[in-house]
């Protein structure tokens, strides 16, 4: 038993072969990912058209498989193309071979300016990839390289699969792929090398056709011929005789008379460096055999100016630095600064100021006070006054902007300054902006920002220069300080703000310039009270405004308002005289009040006053209880609002809750325009009821019927709406409160003092971050204007597309209060983007000389080309170096050449036409032409032939090799077909 037992052990020590193992697994990984995208058998397309690789699209899919635990990508490129019906004949047919064996001698893609690397190299419209999936992995070895190959191999012949399968080993930079193809009976080899050192005997044609005859090892005698593509790349770098044409800004002009202050209103525009860096010529021959051409290491015939074919690409400068873009990003920077105006120029600079900002309370009662002696004259000189002293008192250094450049920007911002009488506030309108009727003028509704013709799009130009050129952001805190400094003057002595529409804030514009249109309401409605009072006493209240405001103060408990809704609008002036004026009118108001108050407001006694406040009369309307006529009154207009106070106003109503009470206590808040509509009507109709206002006020609510009285006459009979009969009724109890005031003597709805001091103090706590915030939206408004024209007088199509892009973004981003700092940067990238397109076309007809054809048609086909040396990655040179475009070519490398090679400074200008002719004989003509180029840059050729491998009757294959050498790289790339049926 012992003996038996033995045996039986041994047998548990069996390896299972029959488990698969990771190189199986790997394969079989291979073969699905195949199958998934349905690339088995031969799917013929169309002959590939000429351009296509460039001109088609192009897509890609992927996935991800392992080997063990190291893990693979796998891509599918491929030419999205029209399929085609062929698939079962050529399937059937004996003579079909892949379609990537086809391509291999198609011609009509040679060179490709812009694709995937095995396109340009093997002209393939489809192929597979599998590399390492993380970018520092690579396949080192030889072994695992030849496993690999193995794999993708067995992989082909179990799926059937003829799209080309590659593999990239070795560092990814190296770019080095190795590969195959199968067929019904057919295998293509895809081979590579990379060197760093050039072999000489490999620099020139014959080398080369040489290892491509021992690399196909052709049997038959007379060897099949082999067709030839070469082009040679030029580089043109020195671009010394072409001066770069952008002006550089000239600082001192914009203080020193030359072009004026109106020079503060413009952006800068352009590179400060060239944006073309190189261009790059490429002279081809398509077709050529082998004994046409000689070209080795003694002699060649390959002259570039006798190629057949040209074609330029252009290399543009890595990220040029732009004038509008650094602008631009320059205030940018300022959001991202946390310091205040008193901390960026010293605490103590503007102490007084800061007391009388400092608390709005105070600025209110010293209103109360006498007014200090006017200043009739406004002058620059009044315009900068104590900040600039108090600076230097503190700091004891100079102010961050000189006077010249400060009295400059505030004549610009304020041209009223320079005249005796001032002028109207819409009186500075810019005759350079675009029309107030025109789409580039209505880009603020969408950006948010101020009309191109405001003060607060000036003021958004002027401290965007003043960050760059004058004192950076100490020159912004100064200047702002100034602004405000200048906000307060004009308000105190009643001076309208210039470059601001009349009328209530817009609230399409940004916080800022509605704050400046609401200080400016202000000063209206100041001025025209003041005016009033040298006048003789008037019921009319001059200016209109359309809005709503909250009425927090208006509504007090009746005995408050007995006291202070009669105070006379004269009240808030600086003056004792007009003080005392207004207490004898709240006086009689006292009395008129306790009467007017009764019931009904339409008794015997209110209807003997005397009326007041008129405007005109009512039409035919007539009192129902007395039937006097119905007199429309002199109103208040409601409050002008910014959105911040809508915002307040909102908040506050929406606390109050969904309450009977808070209901009832926001009708009230809402109702002070109301009240005051109705003390205004009683006082014009003496004797009125709530039917006679409610006739006037919303004619919808009173409902008229025919009815037939006692004598059978019809007559028409009147009453108030339901809505109007409820209980409680707002209306009802606003009549009851309302008495008899004329709209000059009651309590203002609109308190022009307090608002302009709130607004004053809001402009005074502005951090310069603060400011550029509000201010951004106007910049990058002028910077797409700026754009725009800049652009019409080159008119590229591509960048008309771009900017309506940048417009769509931007109104996207700038309607919300605080947009991200990513998304502003993205949307001043791509105006620095259209910038040095607009420069690069500008550099592109300053050396191609477009200005200086006198030929009409030869301009024209100039324009074209430097057009499509924008659009396009490469452009081919109509009539090559014999075409008008050819010859501005090769008169640039020549004066490049003349440079290099001479150090007399006279050899720097440029050549005669005469001199270019070619002239003596053949000889002396090539030797002439080769110094006129450089040594080419880099050497592609493409070598094809189709013969039978490996033996004499195997079906002829094609086999390719193409080659590229570099003054550092040196590649060749091969793709060698045999008969696996045949051999």
């Amino acid at each position: 038993m012992a003996a038996d037992s033995e045996p039986e052990s041994e047998v548990f020590e069996i390896t299972d072969f029959t488990t698969a193992s990771e190189w199986e697994r790997f394969i079989s990984k291979v073969e699905e990912v195949l199958n998934d995208w349905k690339l088995i058998g031969n799917s013929l397309g169309k002959p590939l058209e000429k351009g296509i690789f460039t001109s088609g699209t192009w897509e890609e899919r992927a996935d991800e498989i392992s080997f063990a635990d190291f893990k693979f990508s796998v891509t599918h490129h491929y030419l999205v193309q029209e399929s085609t019906d062929k698939e079962g004949k050529d399937e059937e047919s004996e003579d079909a071979i892949p379609q990537s064996m086809q391509d291999l001698l198609c011609m009509n893609n040679d060179f490709p300016p812009r694709a995937h690397c095995l396109v340009r190299w093997y002209g393939l419209r489809e192929f597979v990839v599998i590399a390492p999936a993380a970018h520092s992995d690579a396949v080192l070895s030889e072994s695992k390289c030849n496993l690999l190959l193995s794999s993708i191999s067995i992989a082909l012949g179990n799926t059937g699969c003829q799209v080309p399968l590659f593999v990239q080993i070795h560092h990814k930079w190296r770019r080095m792929y190795m590969g195959e193809c199968q067929g019904p009976g057919v295998r293509t080899d895809f081979e590579m090398v990379h060197l760093r050192k050039v072999p000489s005997q490999y620099t020139h044609l014959s080398g080369l056709l040489d290892i491509f005859k021992s690399k196909i090892g052709c049997p038959l005698t007379p060897l099949p011929p082999v067709s030839i593509a070469i082009r040679f790349t030029y580089v043109l770098q020195d671009w010394q005789q072409y001066f770069w044409p952008q002006q550089p800004p000239d600082i001192d002009a914009l203080v020193g008379g030359e072009v004026g202050g109106l020079e503060f209103g413009k952006l800068p525009f352009g590179a400060c460096e060239d944006p073309i860096s190189e261009l790059h010529l490429a002279t081809t021959w398509p077709h050529l055999t082998e004994g046409i051409i000689v070209d080795n290491d003694v002699y060649s015939d390959l002259d570039p100016v006798q190629a057949p074919h040209w074609s330029v690409r252009v290399r543009k400068a890595d990220n040029p630095q732009c004038l509008l873009g650094d602008f631009v990003n320059e205030f940018l920077k300022i959001c991202r600064r946390k310091e205040s105006t008193d901390e960026i120029l010293g605490r103590s600079t503007f102490e007084e100021e800061g007391k009388e900002v400092a608390d709005i309370t105070h600025a209110l009662s010293k209103l109360t006070e006498p007014a200090p002696v006017p200043i009739h004259k406004l002058s620059v000189s009044n315009m900068v006054h104590t900040a600039k002293k108090k600076i230097r008192k503190h700091r004891g250094e100079e102010s961050p902007l000189n006077n010249d450049v400060l009295n400059t920007i505030l004549l610009f911002l304020f041209p009223d300054a320079a005249s005796e009488k001032p002028l109207d506030a819409a009186a500075s309108v810019d005759t350079s902006n675009p029309p107030p009727e025109g789409e580039d003028y209505t880009l603020y509704n969408q950006f948010k920002s101020a009309p191109s013709d405001s003060l607060t799009y000036k003021l958004a130009l002027c401290l965007c220069m003043i960050n760059f050129y004058h004192g950076g952001l100490k020159g912004v805190a100064h200047l702002w300080q100034e602004f405000v400094l200048e906000m307060r003057f004009r308000w105190e002595n009643n001076f309208l703000i210039p470059g601001l529409t009349s009328g209530p804030p817009d609230l399409r514009c940004c916080l800022l310039h509605q704050k400046l249109q609401m200080l400016n309401c202000c000063i209206e409605r100041k001025k025209a009270r003041d005016e009033g009072k040298k006048t003789s006493p008037s019921d009319n209240v001059t200016n209109a405004y359309s809005g709503g405001q909250l009425g927090l103060d208006h509504l007090r408990d009746t005995e408050k308002e007995k006291g202070e809704v009669g105070k006379s609008w004269d009240s808030w002036s600086d003056s004792e005289e007009e003080f005392f004026e207004c207490l004898s009118d709240t006086e009689d108001l006292k009395g008129n009040g306790q009467e007017g108050g009764k019931k009904g407001g339409g008794s015997k006694e209110t209807a003997n006053f005397k009326p007041e406040g008129r405007l005109h009369q009512h039409g035919k309307l007539t009192l129902l209880q007395n039937g006097e006529p119905l007199y429309i009154p002199v109103t208040q207009e409601p409050a002008p609002m910014t959105e911040d106070l809508l915002e307040e106003q909102s908040e506050v109503l929406a606390k109050l809750g969904t309450s009977a009470e808070g209901a009832h206590l926001r009708a009230r808040m809402q109702s002070a325009c109301l009240l005051s509509d109705m003390e205004s009507f009683k006082a014009a109709n003496p004797g009125c009821v709530l039917e006679d206002f409610v006739r006037w006020y919303s004619p919808r609510d009173y409902i008229e019927e025919e009815v037939t009285d006692e004598k059978g006459n019809v007559v028409l009979k009147g009453e108030l709406s339901a809505r109007m009969k409820i209980p409680s009724n707002m209306w009802v109890e606003a009549w009851e409160t309302a008495k008899p005031i004329p709209a000059r003597r009651q309590r203002r709805l609109f308190d022009d003092t307090r608002e302009a001091e709130k607004v004053l103090h809001y402009l005074a706590m502005q951090k310069p971050a603060d400011l550029a915030r509000h201010l951004l939206p106007c910049v990058i408004h002028a910077a797409v204007l700026k754009v725009k024209e800049e652009e019409s007088l080159e008119n590229i199509p591509s960048v008309k597309k771009i900017i309506k892009q940048i417009i769509a973004h931007s109104s996207k981003v700038l309607h919300f209060p605080s947009p991200e700092d990513k998304k502003l940067e993205e949307i001043i990238l791509q105006i620095t983007n259209v910038e040095a397109i607009i420069a690069r076309a500008r550099s592109l007809k300053a050396k191609f000389g477009t200005e200086k054809c006198e030929q009409e048609e030869e301009k024209e086909d100039l324009e074209r080309f430097v057009s499509c040396l924008l659009e396009h990655p490469e452009v081919s040179v109509t009539g090559a170096g014999r075409g008008h475009a050819g010859r501005i070519i090769h008169k640039l490398f020549v004066n490049a050449q003349r440079l290099t090679e001479s150090s007399d400074e006279a050899a720097a200008v440029a050549l005669p036409e005469e001199e270019l002719k070619r002239s003596g004989c053949p000889e002396e003509r090539r030797q002439n032409s080769v110094s006129d180029f450089p040594p080419p840059a880099g050497r592609e050729l493409i070598l094809r032939a189709t013969v039978p491998r490996p033996a004499p009757y195997s079906k002829a294959l094609p086999q390719r090799m193409y080659s590229v050498l570099t003054k550092e790289d040196f590649r060749l790339a091969g793709a060698f077909s045999s008969d696996t049926s045949f051999f």
